[in-house]
């Protein structure tokens, strides 16, 4: 062992789908991590907000790409825009006007610009798309860097991007020892976006079937990138069996099981109570989690684990 890092131990809590686990153990480890930022990269749909209870929220325009307008007033109806979008982006209006009326669709424009190249009257402009919006809040546990992308919104990896940049500034001005990120399920671009240069990747998985096909899919990608990933069993008691089969896929893998989780209603109750397990109260899930997180943070303080 050489020492404690100079910068914040990232790591990223990943799973192969959602409704795994992972943002319940992300919540617990942001109650139980000292001097942490905490990022929710599940720009898509991201819910670590709702266990953390944010306040003294602050927001900005996530911006990406091009749109396209059209200007009515402008306008000279030749149709040229509508006959050549090949992405059926452009739609027109018959009615009052006394004439034909062209607009975007701006769910299905691409920002190509075709439009304006074959404009006759210089009646279309490109201007800057908006994706989503970030926003950084307070928590009980500490500063939360989340994301919402806009229904349709491109670019979802661009936005993870930011989110993790924004968390990894915060806690270089803080001087906060770890960047604690709930990633998006699936091994998309999203997913690629969260684990490029994290310090540990911290895969969440059931025993099931399709568990353990995920588990490999995530690991290889994970792999792929450099990133060490360690792999927690959720609901482990549940199939005796599949958790043997992840056993052994881990151990064929040389991938560190850094816990096994019980099945517990303890969970369940705790996020009605909008409450991390960890915080609800005693339970044997709470004691496993906790334990969990010492060799996760014996990890990430150091540079060569």
């Amino acid at each position: 062992m050489s020492g404690e890092r100079a910068k914040p131990g990232e790591l990223i809590v990943l799973s192969g789908k959602g409704g795994t686990g992972k943002t319940s153990v992300v919540a617990s480890f942001a109650a139980l991590a000292p001097s942490k930022v905490l990022a929710d990269c599940d720009v898509d749909a991201a819910d670590l907000h709702l266990v953390l209870d944010p306040s003294g929220r602050s927001q900005e325009s996530f911006t990406s790409g091009k749109e396209a307008h059209i200007s009515p007033e402008r306008c000279s109806s030749c149709g040229l825009c509508l006959e050549r979008c090949r992405f059926d982006a452009i739609r027109v209006d018959d009615g009052s006007a006394g004439r034909a009326v062209y607009a975007v669709d701006p769910t299905s424009c691409e920002g190509c610009g075709m439009c304006v190249h074959v404009c006759t009257s210089n009646a279309v402009d490109l201007s800057d798309a908006e994706r989503g919006r970030l926003f950084v809040a307070d928590t009980r546990n500490g500063p939360l860097v989340f994301a919402s992308l806009n229904i349709g919104g491109e670019n979802s990896g661009k936005l993870v991007t930011l989110v993790r940049e924004r968390a990894l500034a915060l806690a270089g001005q803080s001087g906060a020892r770890f960047v604690l990120a709930d990633g998006p399920p699936g091994i998309g671009c999203p997913v690629i976006a969260s684990v490029t240069g994290a310090d540990l990747a911290l895969v969440v998985t059931e025993p099931t079937v399709s568990g353990v096909h995920d588990l490999q899919r995530v690991v290889a990608l994970i792999k792929g990138f450099g990133i060490r990933p360690v792999v927690c069993i959720n609901k482990a008691d549940l199939n005796q069996e599949m958790t043997t089969r992840l056993r052994e896929y881990c151990r064929a893998e040389e991938v560190p099981i850094v816990g096994e989780l019980s099945y517990d209603i303890a969970v369940v109750k705790a996020q009605v109570a909008g409450k991390s397990v960890v915080e609800y109260g005693e339970s044997p899930v709470a004691d496993q989690i906790r334990a969990m997180w010492e060799i996760v943070e014996m990890m990430l303080i150091k540079e060569d684990y």
